[in-house]
């Protein structure tokens, strides 16, 4: 009896249990996860001076209320956010604002409260013109023209719900025509889009984006490009334009121009069309043959083309001055195609070469011959996991990625990274290269590199790397493979009077370059290195507004029927994945890798789109564009 009363007391004097989350708190969890997709799918357009006042009330009900700062700070800030809002604000609002949010920076203790107030000075700072708007004019200046998601985060403006439901019909010609309204390669983009459309997709908001890229696959597989006829031309205005380069900018300006009853004239400097879709991926990704059907149907509108023919002042070349004689208007799209050094010791070794040599050499094909070769990337993007997966088929006994930084830091697609590392390649993240070694023949023997670990956030948001108090690391190795960027061949350019800064041509949104009537540019040659479909959109501006310039207005438009909106099951259902070929198949050949989806697959894919072209905003200002 006296110990069953010992261990009663025991268990009533225990200071510790096991706790375990109760209802009310797993249902608070839940909530998290469903705040977390909304924030994900938070769609553009949105009033900046709402949105933080309700990330600012959300910050104040997750704190304790111990701290004054946080307690009475958060709650007056809230209170001005609304005055700004309500109309009743004035000038003298937004200091106050500013001097709250300060000094609650300056004396919250934790960071609930810290974070919460840093957020509504940096939202004061960014979006100023919008606190002033609401303070003159007594409402936002977003008005009812918040657009679809996904059409508004394509830098080309396609149609995308509409071709969903075309796709889910099995109508894959009707599908190539409409995304052919705003973009003439739809094959090179189902292939190789880094698929910015997905990211604020609102089926986010119900479990995870639609696979719009795959979609888009489906068509161009069905229904391949070259054999979807272009639409009928507007007649011929007699005007001539001449585009200075054949990649995807210069292209789709001529194939835009093409329509409209201008005839466009391509300069392409190589002995082939496709610029950086041809030489700077490789083929496993985008096979040569899937580019030719989408430069076929350019061409079949009566582009004219001339390859091998360099703009600028040798003795065979075009020089620019001739082209502004001979034709209307001049469209520079020569994208960026030289290479990048690092400047690093030992650079000019026997073995380094460039990333943009490479890959150029794999699309004349001529490739390298890394057979028995211990090879070393040095970079971090989508363009040096091509070379590294192209290192792998071209025969190295071993690839390696030098990276200064943390993978999850890598700019090119996980997908792209995941891929390269399955096929055998090994990462040396937070390793910076300092200098090559090379043998007595001047041949690369080793790439140095220096440890680093990680430090501060930068202004862009990522972690910047510092170096780290370790002695440098030798890593063995026969090539290495520079991938750090390209560079742009402007000089010509400029020296003919049009404006470069830091390398790249000067224009402006509209493509036109300022005091010089007739001269139009973009893409990478203005914007720098960047992706296929902002090439593709920049050569699509440039062509409405030479099209202006010359004293038209034209219209683009697609008379393909879109579906009628059909009632949408809304329950979760997971999102179809492209697959790959097995990774022990694909990474001994530069056979395309990546699998299409079956009709199945695609239908149920095509079922889980929430079509915000017809509900929502979308049926309103700033829905679907028929014409541009």
């Amino acid at each position: 009896m006296e110990n069953e009363k010992e261990r009663g007391s025991y268990i009533l004097m225990s200071r510790l249990k096991i706790s375990t989350p109760d209802r009310a708190q797993l249902t608070v969890e839940r909530l998290y996860k469903d705040l977390e997709r909304h924030i994900v799918a938070s769609p553009p357009g949105l009033c900046p001076v709402d949105l933080q006042l309700s990330f600012l009330k959300l910050c104040h009900a997750q704190t304790c209320g111990k701290c004054v700062p946080c307690r009475v700070g958060l709650l007056q800030l809230q209170n001005l956010l609304e005055q700004v809002l309500d109309g009743t604000a004035t000038m003298d609002t937004l200091a106050l604002i500013e001097e709250t949010a300060n000094n609650i920076t300056d004396s919250a203790d934790c960071a609930i409260g810290f974070e919460a107030a840093h957020m509504v000075l940096a939202g004061l700072q960014g979006c100023r013109d919008d606190y002033v708007y609401h303070i003159e004019h007594g409402k936002c200046s977003y008005s009812i023209t918040q657009p679809v998601p996904c059409v508004a985060l394509c830098p080309a403006g396609v149609d995308i719900p509409g071709y969903i439901a075309l796709v889910g019909e099995e109508r894959y010609a009707d599908a190539v025509s409409l995304i052919r309204k705003d973009n003439p390669f739809p094959t090179a983009c189902a292939l190789i889009c880094e698929h910015p459309c997905e990211a604020r997709c609102r089926r986010n908001m119900i479990d995870s984006s639609v696979n719009i890229r795959g979609l888009k696959r489906m068509a161009v597989d069905n229904a391949p490009a070259n054999t979807v006829p272009v639409p009928r031309k507007a007649p011929s205005t007699g005007k001539r334009i001449a585009i200075a380069g054949g990649g995807p900018g210069g292209l789709s300006a001529a194939y835009y121009l093409e329509l409209m009853g201008h005839h466009a004239v391509v300069f392409e400097q190589k002995s082939q069309l496709g610029g950086m879709l041809r030489y700077g991926i490789p083929n496993y990704r985008f096979p040569r043959e899937r580019l030719d059907e989408d430069i076929e149907a350019i061409l079949s509108t009566g582009v004219e083309v001339h390859t091998n023919a360099n703009i600028g002042n040798g003795e065979n070349d075009i020089p620019l001055s001739r082209l502004r004689e001979d034709f209307d208007a001049v469209y520079i799209a020569i994208g960026a195609h030289t290479d990048k050094k690092i400047g690093m010791e030992g650079e000019d070794a026997q073995g380094v070469i460039s990333a943009v040599e490479m890959l150029r050499n794999i699309g004349d094909g001529n490739p390298p011959d890394f057979t028995g070769k211990r090879v070393i990337v040095v970079g971090g993007g989508n363009v040096a996991m091509d070379c590294t997966r192209s290192a792998l088929r071209l025969g190295a006994s071993s690839v390696g990625i030098a990276y200064r930084r943390r993978q999850n830091d890598m700019t090119a697609l996980p997908e792209e990274v995941e891929g390269a590392i399955a096929e055998g390649a090994e990462l040396y993240s937070l390793k910076a290269p300092v200098r090559v070694e090379a043998d007595e023949d001047g041949n690369v023997a080793a790439l140095w590199v220096q440890p680093q670990i990680i430090g501060p956030i930068d202004a862009w948001g990522r972690a910047r790397p510092v170096q780290a108090d370790v002695e440098l690391k030798r890593i063995p190795c026969d090539i290495v493979i520079v991938a750090v960027g390209q560079g742009i061949e402007s000089r010509h350019f400029e020296d003919s009077g049009v404006p470069v800064h830091w390398g790249t041509i000067e224009a402006l949104e509209e493509a036109s370059v300022k005091d010089i009537p007739g001269i139009f540019a973009g893409g990478g040659c203005v914007t720098g290195p960047a992706t296929g479909i902002r090439a593709i959109a920049a050569g699509k501006v440039a062509a409405a507004n030479i099209d202006e310039y010359l004293g038209y207005h034209h219209v683009i438009s697609c008379d393909v029927e879109i579906p009628q909106v059909n009632y949408a099951d809304k329950k979760p259902c997971g999102r179809v994945n492209m697959e790959e070929r097995e990774t022990g198949e694909r990474k001994c050949d530069f056979e395309e890798i990546e699998r299409c989806m079956t009709k199945e697959e695609a239908a149920q894919e095509a079922g889980r789109c929430l079509r915000c072209d017809h509900y929502g905003y979308g049926n309103l200002k700033g829905g679907r564009a028929a014409i541009w």
